[in-house]
């Protein structure tokens, strides 16, 4: 059985790696971080604070894992290209498998 805290985390984690939800994912959690609604008030001094700090760390390190995804996949595609390329400029360096068969 998991937590609801980890489940709320899983979910989270989730819809924003999903394209077609991540923005207003995005944007309702900084409305929340901006909002005087919250689940603890930030009128009571430090306590108030937590869950926005809480929710801005935990924004801030999906979108670093996301950038951090997208610059892998980047980075890929270019030697993939890189490596396409040179492939077609020598012929040479082409492998090919011929299975022999002697005759005779």
């Amino acid at each position: 059985m998991t937590f609801p805290l980890e489940s709320l985390y899983n979910w989270y984690r989730d819809i924003v790696a999903n394209p077609k939800y991540r923005w207003w994912v995005i944007g309702g959690t900084l409305l929340y971080v901006l909002s005087p609604i919250d689940i603890i008030p930030d009128v009571f001094p430090i306590i108030g604070q937590i869950d926005d700090a809480v929710v801005i760390t935990l924004l801030a390190t999906e979108i670093a894992s996301l950038l951090k995804d997208r610059n892998a996949n980047m980075k890929q595609k270019r030697s993939d290209q890189a490596a396409a390329a040179q492939s077609v400029a020598d012929p040479s360096a082409q492998s090919v498998d011929v299975n022999a068969v002697e005759v005779g």
